[in-house]
């Protein structure tokens, strides 16, 4: 059995064009994602779906129970494929994503999704410290503009900026043709 997971991170409708929440090329994100999806069934790895709901009907996106919450079709879990759900920006705060990787033998992690700047971070840093070999696929990542301090980032250097930090000391940051090429 593979000691490899790919982790799929709420690529949910939200995030895409006519969502609460549309993020930058979150399109090209997730058919970069279905690449890698196709490759990790292929080859027998494990394949665990992460889903945002936030507590409230009031959430500006991802709603509970609301369309936009729900995984988009490109990335649709199969039957034998958990689905994590979590509330909070870390996916292994409060779910049992370890515990899942765990049973399994797990030794390395491979990350995709959004946002780059949230979840995709909390996620590939988690999972570092945990001790798994962590990979992020860098464009099978989307993430958004920001604002800080009255100043526009746009979300090509938010996302280069937070893939730099993870490259640097938590992950394995490839493009999705690096990885296919593996």
């Amino acid at each position: 059995m593979s000691k490899r997971a790919l982790i799929l991170i709420d690529i949910q409708n939200d995030y895409f064009e006519g969502g609460k929440w549309e993020l930058d090329a979150m399109h090209i994100a997730a058919t970069n994602a279905t690449s890698v999806l196709a490759a990790a069934r292929a080859a027998g790895d494990k394949v665990i779906h992460v889903r945002h709901e936030f507590e409230s009907d009031e959430a500006p996106f991802f709603a509970p129970g609301s369309t936009g919450a729900r995984i988009h079709s490109q990335v649709q879990p199969l039957p034998d494929e958990s689905v994590v759900l979590k509330h909070q920006v870390n996916a292994f705060l409060g779910t049992d994503l370890k515990a899942q990787l765990d049973a399994a033998g797990i030794e390395q992690v491979t990350l995709v999704g959004a946002m780059s700047h949230m979840c995709i971070d909390a996620a590939a840093r988690a999972s570092s410290d945990f001790g798994y070999a962590t990979t992020v696929i860098h464009d099978a990542c989307a993430t958004r503009d920001q604002e800080f301090e009255g100043q526009s980032i746009p979300a090509a250097q938010v996302h280069a900026a937070y893939m730099a930090a993870l490259a640097f000391a938590y992950a394995n940051v490839v493009s999705t043709e690096q990885y296919l090429a593996d």
